[in-house]
């Protein structure tokens, strides 16, 4: 799981997102455990219901403002998601210990399974 921020200014934008150097990723997010375990939860639930296979990644929104809701909100799965140099998800592999070679063999190999 990770957390991005905008290198510049407090907006996380599209030029932000996908301008390498616009955005900071924070592998792990800094999350109170039980709200690290909600991110899961609710991001494998989505995912299985929406009937993904292979590789999807949730965009959720933490309110962790002084004063906010505390809320986790899921704002999309993303099906597809990048494998650029600027994507989440070869950051996140790495993160967890997986080449980016070993995460485009796993999602090949799982690609071809009969579910």
């Amino acid at each position: 799981m990770i957390a991005v921020e905008a290198a510049t200014g407090d907006r996380y934008d599209h030029d932000a997102k996908v301008a390498p150097g616009g955005s900071l990723p924070v592998p792990p997010a800094e999350l109170k455990p039980n709200v690290y375990q909600r991110v899961q939860e609710l991001s494998l639930t989505a995912h299985q219901a929406l009937g993904c296979r292979g590789v999807s990644r949730a965009d959720l929104r933490y309110d962790d403002s002084p004063g906010g809701t505390g809320r986790l909100v899921v704002l999309e799965v993303n099906t597809q998601p990048g494998m650029t140099q600027t994507s989440l998800v070869p950051e996140m592999a790495a993160h967890a210990g997986l080449s980016f070679g070993e995460l485009v063999r796993w999602m090949v190999e799982d690609a071809s399974l009969n579910r």
